[in-house]
Parts: C-alpha cells; structure tokens; sequence
C-alpha cells in the first residue's frame, strides 16, 4: 500500500470513527438498536471500501473482452466504455494491450511495454521523430521477433519504442494492414485475414 492508499484509507477509517460517534451519542435510540445500526452502517461503509479497492478487477472480468474465431479467420474486438479498441497480443512471449489506432503509422510501444517484451528502452537509438496530439517525441525503430494475435503468428514486425510519455501502447497500420479486411460493425471491430 503507497502512502496515498494509506492516507485514503485513514481519512476513510476516521470518517467512519466520527459518524459512528455522532450516532452514539445521539442518544435517539436505545444502545442495543443503536449498535444494530451502527453496525449495519459499517458494513456498507467497508463493502463501498472492497468494492473501490477490487474495481480494476471486477472491470476486467465484466468489460467485453476479444473473441477469436480461428475457423472463421477472423477477431472481433468489442468497443470499450471509454470509445476505443484495445487489442491484447503476445509479443514475445509477453502479453501487452494495445489501443488499435488506424491513425498511427507503426505499432508504437511504451518504453515500460518495450521492457516487457524484452527489449532495453535506455539503450535504443531514439533517431526517429513523429508528431503526437502532444507535441512532437522521438522514437527508436526495433523489430519485434514473434507476434501471436488470436491464432495469427507473424514474425519480424517492424515497430517503434516512445521515449515520450504515453499511457497505451498503440497497435498501428504497420500491423494492421497485414488483415486484409478491417470493418467496424456497430460496436465491434473486425479484423480480417
């Protein structure tokens, strides 16, 4: 726990200290029924504290994930909440989520992704240069060995590391157009090959 989960959680425990005193010493309701709901009011007030502290896991398990129908040759990627497409792909033996960006030239890694897969962001040649919403940050070219997408495999995939600050690795067009077809359905994304 860092020290911002910890002063959360404090200012939650003395929030929760200072109702229950209040109620107490409200003196409306006998002890016995004061404690019963006292003790239900701690109950939900620990429930809302699990749930915040278990959201990224339970959004994981409901959130729409890709589906792969192999005989089809086909990935379908539901659109998220937030309007994207994120795609999950092996690169290397490392499972890395990508937002699929058609606007984006080259897949695009983040330099934590980048170490993920096995590659050293600090020793890349950052040579390359492209233009973000944010401005313009250099990029290091690499090839990315082993790439396993569904039931796809391709090998030797050119790509690029980000020394800027980026949240979301992107999968681009350098990938992309290896699928001969890429349809947007209502709120699926269909990648074709």
């Amino acid at each position: 726990m860092n020290e911002f989960e910890f002063a959360h959680l404090a200012y939650l425990l003395l929030l929760l200290v200072m109702v229950l005193i209040w109620y107490v010493s409200s003196g409306r309701l006998n002890l016995g029924q004061t404690l019963r709901h006292a003790a239900i009011w701690a109950l939900i007030f620990l429930g809302g504290i699990a749930l915040v502290g278990l959201w990224e896991d339970i959004r994981s398990t409901v959130r729409p994930m890709q589906s792969v129908l192999a005989d089809e040759g086909r990935i379908e990627i539901p659109r998220d909440q937030d309007g994207h497409f994120y795609a999950q792909l092996d690169i290397n033996g490392a499972s890395v989520t990508f937002v699929v960006d058609t606007g984006a030239t080259d897949i695009v890694l983040t330099e934590s992704d980048a170490r993920r897969v096995g590659l050293d962001p600090d020793n890349l040649p950052y040579f390359g240069r492209a233009m973000t919403a944010n401005g313009e940050v250099r990029t290091a070219p690499v090839w990315l060995e082993q790439i396993t997408f569904g039931g796809f495999h391709d090998t030797d995939v050119r790509a690029s590391v980000n020394e800027g600050e980026m949240f979301q690795s992107l999968l681009g067009m350098s990938y992309l157009q290896l699928f001969e077809q890429i349809t947007i359905a209502g709120n699926t994304l269909i990648l074709v090959r």
